[in-house]
């Protein structure tokens, strides 16, 4: 009877002793895909779509005679070669505010998930109206378009922007 005793208790030190390696292994897991260093977070296009949207709202410094001009305005302008109220050509506001909101907005690095991005603006005629871009290109993005039309309605401006990870 002695003998069964320690028979039972040994079998149920082996079983405690599996129990406790299983656990170990799977906190092994578990720790090693949490100190694994994460992905670099990519660009996903609904941010790129938000960007453009809110961008064109954006108030700039640039008045004429009734409002400042938000940055719609200002493309339009600076498509019609228009100044702005205190002489500055719309088209040097329009490339200096947009070139401090792409910097501050799309920081881009090797150390950052924005490698670099593009933006161009241009008319459904091919004119070129501004066109900025910083950091590498690489082969994977995520851009959007968008159109405006200019202030008499005639001319379709197209908006493309893209961002590099």
């Amino acid at each position: 009877m002695k003998k069964q005793k320690n028979k039972s208790g040994q079998e149920e030190m082996v079983g405690f002793a599996l129990i406790i390696i299983i656990v170990a292994i799977i906190v092994l897991v578990f720790l090693g895909f949490s100190l694994r260093k994460p992905a670099a977070e990519n660009v996903e296009s609904y941010e790129v779509e938000s960007f453009l949207q809110s961008m064109l709202q954006y108030t700039t410094d640039c008045e004429n005679n009734i409002e400042k001009l938000p940055m719609q305005k200002l493309i339009s302008s600076c498509h019609e070669r228009g100044q702005c109220l205190d002489g500055r050509k719309s088209c040097d506001v329009l490339k200096t505010e947009m070139s401090n909101m792409l910097n501050e907005s799309w920081k881009t690095g090797e150390e950052r998930p924005v490698k670099g991005y593009e933006l161009i603006i241009r008319t459904d005629r091919n004119e070129s109206i501004l066109s900025l871009n910083q950091g590498e290109i690489t082969s994977n993005s995520k851009g959007a378009p968008q159109d405006i039309t200019s202030r008499g309605g005639e001319t379709l401006i197209e908006i493309i922007f893209k961002a590099y990870y």
